[in-house]
């Protein structure tokens, strides 16, 4: 079915390279989400490299194993791409100059909407992802929100562009004319009686209250929130976003642009240039 009009569906923002050009630099991507860690391989041209892999994220997740399991993740892809260069790692959660002020999910005994385990919260709060990752790969690495990784992928940089990704959670990156805006955690904001972002239309709501039901909620924050951030372009990613229904989709705005989940991974060699 075709976009809505005055809707902009883009594909995906990369591309399968057909030849890779060995003077091109290589960047292994990692998007750590609640459910998954997905990643690939991506040149400067933003075309992926090799057949993107997702293995579902291990609980419990201390930083030692969260460790690990991208060193695993890299060796395999290392395997069909050959060692990447540098690489790009999205996280869920509020991380400031690579370090995890705070991150949602990792800090839970068995994955979201499980308790908290004190001593994974501890372990988590104040950890240098950057420093630890980039020893443990002995390669420059970057660390990043997940959303900020997406955006990288999408910008376009012209204007104020937001990017949501709907997913486990609600997942947020604001860009100033190509230039990344500090991180606001948006999803713990309080949205409707007492729910946060993430309670309102994250994953688990959408499964409890079906589709629909849930595409409306979507339409109703991006509705809230376009008089708070008078953005010119507002990209919504992230696994979920290909499930808003079509009635709900072209009652959107013509401000709103869904983009493919794929973003989180291909976007890792421009993060670089925008922000590293």
């Amino acid at each position: 079915m075709g976009a809505p009009s005055g809707l902009r569906v883009v594909g995906a923002a990369g591309r399968t390279a057909e030849a890779h050009n060995p003077a091109v630099g290589k960047t292994l991507t990692i998007d750590c989400g609640g459910g998954g860690l997905k990643a690939g391989v991506v040149d400067d041209s933003d075309a992926l490299l090799c057949q993107p892999i997702r293995v579902p994220t291990p609980y419990p997740f201390p930083p030692e194993r969260f460790v690990r399991s991208l060193l695993d993740i890299a060796g395999q892809l290392a395997q069909e791409c050959g060692p990447a260069d540098r690489a790009t790692i999205g996280m869920p959660g509020m991380i400031r100059h690579g370090v995890v002020v705070a991150t949602p999910h990792y800090v839970t005994t068995a994955g979201p909407h499980t308790a908290v385990d004190p001593a994974l919260l501890d372990a988590w709060t104040g950890y240098d992802a950057r420093a630890a990752l980039t020893r443990a790969f002995d390669r420059p690495v970057l660390v990043l929100n997940d959303a900020e990784v997406h955006g990288a992928a999408l910008v376009d940089g012209t204007g104020l562009e937001l990017v949501l990704t709907l997913g486990t959670g609600l997942g947020s990156a604001l860009f100033d004319d190509g230039s990344l805006a500090p991180h606001l955690e948006l999803s713990h904001a309080p949205v409707r009686r007492k729910r946060t972002y993430d309670r309102y239309i994250g994953e688990h709501q959408r499964r409890e209250i079906g589709n629909a039901r849930w595409s409306r909620r979507v339409r109703r924050v991006v509705d809230g929130l376009r008089p708070v951030f008078r953005w010119d372009r507002l990209y919504l990613g992230g696994g979920n976003s290909a499930l808003i229904d079509a009635d709900n989709l072209a009652r959107l705005g013509d401000d709103v642009t869904i983009v493919p989940n794929t973003a989180g991974v291909v976007g890792g060699a421009r993060a670089w240039k925008l922000i590293g």
